[in-house]
């Protein structure tokens, strides 16, 4: 098990080595609007989840909002204490 902390740490590693066969590198690529995609896809799977699927299900759904949220802070050069600012 990993932390929101240790996750970034680990995509942001995979981003910095730009291996190929990274899944968290081929969603870089892709660019912004990709991944603000797949945010609201996770999201919307999210709510689903919660309303209709039980408390694990929404639980692996929210960690994988939690992924593509990280992905686009790295897009985007924003590290953890720059959301953590606002919270």
């Amino acid at each position: 098990m990993k932390s929101f902390d240790e996750l970034f740490t680990e995509l942001s590693l995979k981003a910095a080595e730009k291996n190929p066969d990274s899944g968290t590198v081929k969603e870089l690529a892709k660019g912004k609007h990709f991944i603000g995609k797949k945010i609201i896809e996770e999201a919307g799977e999210v709510w689903i989840a919660a309303e209709y699927e039980g408390k694990e299900k929404t639980a692996e759904e929210i960690s994988q909002l939690l992924y593509h949220l990280q992905v686009m802070m790295i897009a985007n050069d924003i590290k953890l204490e720059d959301v953590y600012r606002y919270l």
